[in-house]
């Protein structure tokens, strides 16, 4: 299935922060103060993030909240990003359009046309953007919330397209708005932590993006990095077996709490 309808704009990013447009500041002056008023913020690692040029951030995956609370972070650290999203989101009324508006992309989960989802992140890359992922593909399985083994997708960009990755933690979304559920906790207000860490180094496995154990390796590199810098946030240690979705009878995507 490809996705005609949508009109995908590779246009260089511009404007303060970097990447923004009409659509995107509009939405970010109505989500911005309801997000300052329902969270704090335990912001750090913001000197790693390149100002200008291509440059991918990947995260764990927590809540539905997730990436309105990562874009805060990166708007007001002067980028704005941009995300692969779930086509289904896109085919909301408003919501859609404001998402398309604002440069975001839609891609066609689990079908063969999630492929054109690196076509279109290596041309934003060439084009200078910031491009938000979240390598798990879906919000985490793992019953406590730890990072488990993610999609090979990242690190084929990142071989790839050979821009700086960061890697974020975040920690406090699951709290405001838990795994599949659409409740938010307003009060009292929860702390939402967000430490980035220096970029991660692909070169080892440059050239590399057709092998499959290669690409393995580097997905574990970028989601021990993550769980590098989530273990202090948290006060714990990782579990010493990782949850594997693939040799789980849990859908590979969606509500799986509803599922079961």
């Amino acid at each position: 299935m490809t996705m005609p309808d949508y009109k995908i704009s590779y246009a260089p990013p511009q404007g303060r922060p970097l990447g923004v447009n009409p659509t995107f500041r509009f939405g970010a002056a109505v989500l911005i103060p309801i997000l300052r008023a329902i969270t704090k913020r335990d912001w750090q690692g913001a000197q790693y993030i390149p100002k200008t040029g291509p440059v991918i951030v990947c995260s764990n995956h927590l809540s539905y909240l997730d990436v309105l609370m990562l874009t805060h972070y990166l708007y007001k650290n002067g980028r704005a990003p941009r995300y692969l999203g779930k086509s289904g989101i896109f085919k909301t009324p408003i919501i859609g359009k404001i998402l398309l508006g604002a440069g975001q992309v839609p891609v066609e989960r689990e079908t063969k046309a999630a492929g054109e989802a690196l076509v279109h992140a290596l041309e934003l890359l060439k084009a200078g953007h910031l491009i938000g992922v979240y390598p798990e593909g879906t919000l985490t399985r793992d019953e406590n919330n730890w990072p488990m083994i993610a999609k090979t997708g990242l690190a084929r960009l990142a071989i790839i397209s050979r821009a700086p990755v960061i890697p974020i933690a975040q920690w406090g979304s699951q709290i405001v708005m838990p795994t599949y559920s659409k409740k938010i906790k307003l009060f009292p207000r929860t702390k939402i932590m967000m430490h980035a860490g220096p970029p991660l180094d692909f070169s080892k496995w440059y050239g590399k993006e057709e092998d499959p154990e290669a690409l393995k390796e580097a997905t574990a590199y970028a989601m021990r990095a993550i769980t590098d810098l989530l273990e202090p946030m948290r006060g714990e240690k990782r579990p010493v077996a990782i949850f594997d979705p693939h040799n789980s009878t849990l859908p590979r995507t969606g509500n799986f709490k509803k599922a079961r």
